[in-house]
């Protein structure tokens, strides 16, 4: 018997509204899938909480992947049965940027974040490069990068469908947001 799957990628913080909420079919709802991040805190968070309520009325699994492995399903659907490696890298701001690792549909080093000297020392040779940031870090990746960089790639649900499918154990329970950073107290 399979279960009806919902997959929530909101790390792109687009449609601020809450209005993507409106959008889903909730009927049936096994078990949800849900981008962890990094990106938009507001929109990560509004997804994990939204999954993780409706979870309780509907007794249904809550699970988190990250959000590049949405984006490096997306790379690789565009060169089937290609497992270059692959960083997608973000912009972590203040001079900093995340990147997680992938060899085919594996994760192979999660997300981790350097400094911008440290940039193109920290992706393999031979690695292609992939974005989810292209409005601000575009030209650096291709700068940096020249032809290994693939351009920008904005996860999505298929994204995060396909990655899970492909990989199942890269699922976590009870998800929680990849900070790359410790919270501002004052």
């Amino acid at each position: 018997m399979t279960v009806k799957t919902l997959y929530i990628e909101r790390s792109t913080g687009e449609c601020r509204d809450g209005a993507w909420v409106e959008k889903l079919d909730l009927e049936g709802i096994g078990r949800i899938v849900v981008g962890t991040g990094p990106g938009s805190f507001a929109g990560i968070r509004s997804a994990i909480a939204f999954a993780q309520g409706f979870a309780l009325g509907g007794k249904c699994e809550v699970l988190g992947l990250p959000s590049p492995c949405a984006v490096a399903a997306q790379v690789y659907a565009g060169a089937p049965g290609a497992s270059f490696p692959l960083a997608v890298v973000g912009d972590a701001r203040r001079g900093k940027f995340w990147i997680a690792l992938f060899e085919g549909m594996k994760l192979v080093c999660p997300v981790f974040q350097v400094d911008r000297d440290l940039l193109e020392l920290r992706v393999p040779m031979g690695a292609k490069v992939a974005t989810p940031d292209p409005e601000r870090i575009d030209a650096l990746l291709k700068e940096v990068f020249v032809d290994r960089y693939v351009g920008g790639v904005k996860p999505t649900e298929a994204g995060l469908k396909a990655f899970a499918e492909a990989n199942p154990s890269a699922l976590a329970p009870e998800p929680l947001p990849i900070y790359l950073n410790p919270a501002v107290r004052d």
